[in-house]
C-alpha cells in the first residue's frame, strides 16, 4: 500500500507545471511573480528576456517564466512556448491606450500550435488605481467570451498588496488535470 501511495504521489505531487507570464512592459508581471515568491513588493526594472522562479502551492510545482514586455521583446515570447500548461496574461488595467495591442498579443499567442492546451489566467492589474477599467470592462474589451478552446479566468489584483493574487492561483491549481 505504501509503494502504491509513493508511486501516485511522484506521479501527481511533484509535478511541475510550467507557466509564462506575459502582458505589455510596465503591466506587473515581474512585481506580480515576487510577490508569489516572497510575499512583498520588490522594486525591478524593466525585465529583459526573462526571469525565472518555482512557485509552490499545495505541494503543486509552478515553473513561473516572467517574459519581457517591452515592443522589442514580443517577437521572441513564442520561445517560452514550448511545454506551457498556463498562459498568465497581465493587464494594465489603467492603460486604456494599449489594451488593443494586449488583445492582439493575446490572439496570436492562443492561435500558437505550442499553446494550444493551455489555460489562460487573465490578472486584471492595478485595481488600486483611481479609474481603472474593472475585471468585467476588460473581458468585454478582450471578447473573452469568445475564447472557447482554451480555459480561461480573469482575476482583478493589485500586485503592489497581493490583493487577489491568490484567487488566481487557486484557479491555476484547480484546472490541474482538467483536461
Amino acid at each position: 500500500m505504501g509503494l502504491i501511495f509513493a508511486k501516485l504521489w511522484g506521479l501527481f505531487g511533484n509535478q511541475e507545471h510550467k507557466v509564462i507570464i506575459v502582458g505589455l512592459d510596465n503591466a506587473g508581471k515581474t512585481t506580480i511573480l515576487y510577490q508569489f515568491l516572497m510575499n512583498e513588493v520588490v522594486h525591478t526594472s524593466p525585465t529583459i528576456g526573462s526571469n525565472v522562479e518555482e512557485i509552490v502551492v499545495k505541494n503543486t510545482h509552478f515553473l513561473m517564466w516572467d517574459i519581457g514586455g517591452q515592443e522589442s521583446l514580443r517577437s521572441s515570447w513564442n520561445t517560452y512556448y514550448s511545454n506551457t500548461e498556463f498562459i498568465i496574461l497581465v493587464v494594465d488595467s489603467i492603460d486604456r491606450e494599449r489594451l488593443s495591442i494586449t488583445k492582439e498579443e493575446l490572439y496570436r499567442m492562443l492561435a500558437h500550435e505550442d499553446l494550444r492546451k493551455a489555460a489562460v489566467l487573465i490578472f486584471a492589474n492595478k485595481q488600486d488605481m483611481k479609474g481603472c477599467m474593472t475585471a468585467a470592462e476588460i473581458s468585454t474589451y478582450l471578447t473573452l467570451s469568445s475564447i472557447k478552446d482554451h480555459p480561461w479566468h480573469i482575476q482583478s489584483c493589485c500586485a503592489l498588496t497581493g490583493e487577489g493574487l491568490c484567487q488566481g492561483l487557486e484557479w491555476m491549481t484547480s484546472r490541474i488535470g482538467v483536461r
